[in-house]
């Protein structure tokens, strides 16, 4: 039994966290929930009992096993050492540390090895759409030698967090009399005015996700470097374009991944469908897999026009694998290997 806190227990992951913490019956003594000084005070119940919310920047941290982390990029960098240096391990779910040298960056279906060699007490889950690839790219790596990966991301809102979803469900309000008149005479339909995304998101799509760094975007540049350090492939080709589209919940990509050695599909689709964290649909979606802890995988194809590539449809729920299961995946993972004890 474990004493677990959550920080940014509050917030859309955070919820998902509490939730899967219960639903996994992960071993608890003691859970504390820590927030900003907004939500300090405030209480959250949590398997039958209302548990007080904690403000992060005061609270004593002594006692604490293992510490999932949501609360942003800025309060990480604070945060976790500090909470670390008080003897708890810390999982982040912001890019704070996943870059870091020091520091595994740890999708357990695919490398959860590190968290056995590792010294840090600060462990890194990627950025969900990152996490959701690399599920399967693993499996076809060991098998065929990945050598190029092409890809094209199609963005929930829920990955902007609660703004984003806000933002959609306000402009879903339009009246469908205008988005009719917008379909058939190209008449212009006044949206709620957005904030969070860079155009009107509802009915329309919008390539851009993050902020942009030269010709990239942040979402972008985090998919190159982090699945490279997920699949230890230095030199792994990679070129991804980041897209928003009108959907609450799952992230889904587009990939074409050229390999050193021919896949065969039938092969290939086999493997995948016994890979664990992976179930395998001819055509997968993002309503399919709400909810769902599985990455959902399907549309494999080979290109004849390039024999050593293989086309694949990946789907996954943003906030549970992309997030908060992965999260829990590790600190059940670091139990397992009595770490935490």
């Amino acid at each position: 039994m474990y004493s677990v806190g959550v920080f940014g227990a509050t917030g859309q992951v955070g919820g998902v966290i509490r939730s899967i913490l219960v639903e996994r019956a992960f071993p608890i003594s003691q859970i504390r929930f820590f927030a900003s000084s907004r939500s300090a005070g405030t209480k959250i119940e949590f398997n039958g009992e209302d548990v007080l919310v904690e403000d992060a920047h005061y609270a004593d941290f002594s006692g604490l096993d293992v510490s999932i982390f949501s609360a942003g990029g800025s309060a990480s960098k604070v945060l976790a050492p500090r909470v670390a240096e008080s003897g708890s391990y810390v999982i982040d779910n912001s890019p704070a540390w996943r870059m870091d040298s020091g520091v595994p960056l740890v999708v357990p279906e695919v490398n959860g090895y590190l968290l056995a060699e590792t010294t840090s007490k600060i462990i890194a889950n990627p950025n969900c759409t990152t996490m959701v690839a690399t599920v399967p790219l693993k499996t076809l790596h060991d098998l065929y030698g990945l050598k190029r990966i092409i890809a094209s991301t199609y963005q929930a809102v829920s990955g902007a967090g609660r703004l984003g979803v806000d933002e959609l469900q306000r402009q879903l309000s339009t009246r469908s009399d205008e988005l009719s008149a917008l379909t058939f005479s190209g008449q212009a339909v006044e949206f709620p005015p957005h904030h969070v995304f860079p155009g009107t998101i509802s009915g329309n799509v919008i390539p851009h996700a993050g902020s942009f760094v030269d010709h990239d975007t942040t979402e972008e540049i985090k998919f190159v470097q982090e699945s490279r350090k997920i699949l230890d492939l230095d030199d792994l080709g990679v070129f991804v374009t980041c897209v928003r589209v009108p959907v609450f919940t799952g992230h889904s990509i587009s990939i074409v991944a050229e390999f050193d050695e021919t896949p065969d599909h039938d092969e290939a689709i086999e493997a995948l469908g016994v890979t664990p964290g992976v179930r395998y649909d001819p055509v997968p979606t993002p309503l399919q897999c709400a909810g769902r802890d599985e990455v959902f995988v399907g549309r494999v194809r080979i290109d004849p026009s390039a024999p050593r590539s293989l086309a694949l449809f990946v789907v996954g729920d943003n906030l549970r694998k992309g997030a908060a299961l992965n999260a829990v995946q590790i600190a059940e993972e670091l139990a397992t290997l009595g770490r935490l004890s």
